[in-house]
């Protein structure tokens, strides 16, 4: 292929799909998730990509992006970030702005892996061929029963490590850890997330209590925000338990106040939220110059394409409620195999085709 590709359509649409049960967290609950998903167009190809966000962000990317996308060289990736971000500033950069310019630039990866005829995982630069993945979901709103026999699938399965909720109540909490480690078994290792829903001295007791158990990694022990909570949960949590946290960075800054914070044992970026592709790959690109690992937060579909190219990602969050979406609405979307993930290299881009059909009766805009 020589010359421009010119990019003649963007559109976006959105989905609202209801969860296969109540569902919460240490600071949240919801029955459904929304994906919007984008498609840009050129040279007879088309580009899917998507986010988990309000549905203001298809319309963020019909009225503020999509404009400033069309025309542009499909092939120049890097570019159409760029022009994003900057036609982005008096509307502020995170949340469902940064949610949308996701959207569009996984988008483009996959238009430009589909154009050139090779997988995205080919266009960035392969450093593996697989990646280990974390069985994700143990909500607070599940029963003992379910969130046992949720966690012991998984590691039936192979997975050989799994996360669940906590944060409602730290008594309880501290009975429902103990619960999950008799269902895995003592080689499994078992993640605990707050979202940030502790206060600082009781995030402190909590991983000392969670010790006994064999907790390996406390994501979001206190708020995100809170950045020199999170440096003294670093400090001071038992040996062999990583703190984590960065799932709700926007801009490669949110993940430079982590790191340079010290805050973060282990940093996590979200390609739906961090922007995209090419944001990720900042993200990780920032984390090896810290000497940090990373891990990819939720949409194992998108990510493993990205961490199967970065040499210091270490696992994607196998979450629930995506698998399930992207499975629901993907041919071609990733299942975990034996604990890992593999990028499709028999197909371009992304390696997703969206089945219309079945998508069609979650659609809200």
């Amino acid at each position: 292929m020589t010359g421009p590709v010119p990019i003649e359509r963007v559109s976006a649409e959105a989905f609202v799909v209801p969860t296969d049960a109540h569902e919460s967290d240490g600071t949240f609950e919801w029955d459904s998730t929304t994906m919007v998903l984008c498609r840009v167009t050129a040279g007879g190809a088309d580009g899917i990509g998507y986010t988990y966000a309000a549905r203001a962000a298809a319309t963020y990317i019909d009225e503020a992006l999509a404009p400033i996308v069309r025309g542009r060289d499909a092939l120049e990736t890097t570019a159409a970030y760029v022009a994003m971000r900057i036609a982005s500033r008096n509307n502020g950069r995170s949340g469902v702005t940064s949610a949308a310019i996701s959207a569009v630039d996984v988008a483009l990866w996959d238009l430009k892996g589909r154009l050139l005829g090779v997988p995205i995982v080919t266009l960035i630069g392969g450093a593996r061929d697989s990646v280990p993945v974390y069985g994700s979901g143990g909500f607070t709103s599940y029963s003992i029963e379910r969130l046992q026999q949720q966690l012991a699938g998984w590691v039936a399965e192979g997975i050989s490590r799994v996360k669940m909720k906590i944060g409602r109540d730290a008594g309880e909490d501290v009975r429902r850890v103990a619960s999950a480690r008799e269902a895995i078994g003592p080689d499994a290792e078992l993640f605990v997330d707050a979202n940030g829903a502790y206060p600082r001295h009781v995030a402190l007791e909590q991983a000392a209590r969670f010790q006994s158990d064999h907790v390996t990694w406390f994501e979001e022990p206190v708020s995100s925000d809170d950045l020199e909570g999170l440096a003294l949960l670093v400090d001071r949590a038992p040996s062999g338990m990583a703190i984590a946290a960065g799932e709700y960075g926007y801009v490669v800054y949110d993940f430079r106040r982590l790191l340079e914070a010290r805050a973060v044992d282990v940093l996590q970026a979200d390609a739906t939220r961090c922007g995209g592709i090419t944001g990720f790959l900042k993200a990780a690109a920032l984390a090896e110059a810290w000497n940090t690992p990373l891990s990819a937060h939720t949409a194992p579909s998108i990510h493993v394409h990205a961490c199967s190219a970065a040499a210091n990602v270490i696992h994607i969050e196998y979450f629930h409620d995506h698998t399930r979406i992207e499975q629901m609405f993907f041919d071609g979307a990733a299942r975990a195999d034996g604990g890992v993930l593999r990028p499709d290299r028999s197909r371009p881009g992304l390696g997703l085709e969206f089945k219309s059909s079945d998508a069609a009766r979650y659609r809200v805009a």
